[in-house]
């Protein structure tokens, strides 16, 4: 879970959310796409950051005999950044184009999101991971 009086392990899950943001941007931005290191990183980072929210309203909830679902916040999440990246997909011609920075966004929000819940460990291999299988085309 998470302890709302560890700010230095809150600052921590939100810069490895940056940072992994970051590295999945790089490659975007390496081969000239709009949604390059920057939108990358703000994705994960604004991921963790509402991730971590959601966990410490749930704590200050349940302390005070309240319920809510941190969950939903995840469920949230995906259809918002689902909707962004579908903006960046067109079609032109008999091609789509921009699924792939499109799929990295969807990434960066996942990478966010587990930053911010804490599971850290799950998002470091990320970058290698996501870059791999881009270079596989």
């Amino acid at each position: 879970m998470i302890d709302p009086q560890d700010w230095l392990g809150m600052l921590l899950r939100l810069a490895v959310a940056a940072a992994i943001g970051l590295a999945l941007g790089f490659e975007r931005e390496w081969h000239g796409h709009d949604a390059g290191m920057r939108t990358h990183a703000l994705v994960a980072l604004s991921s963790a950051m509402i991730t971590i929210s959601s966990l410490l309203l749930f704590l200050e909830l349940k302390h005070e005999g309240g319920a809510s679902d941190p969950l939903r916040v995840i469920q949230g999440l995906a259809q918002a950044i689902g909707f962004i990246a579908g903006g960046l997909i067109f079609i032109r011609g008999r091609g789509v184009k921009n699924m792939t920075t499109a799929a990295s966004l969807w990434m960066a929000a996942a990478v966010g999101i587990g930053a911010g819940a804490g599971q850290t460990g799950a998002a470091r291999p990320t970058p290698m991971n996501s870059r791999a299988i881009i270079a596989s085309r």
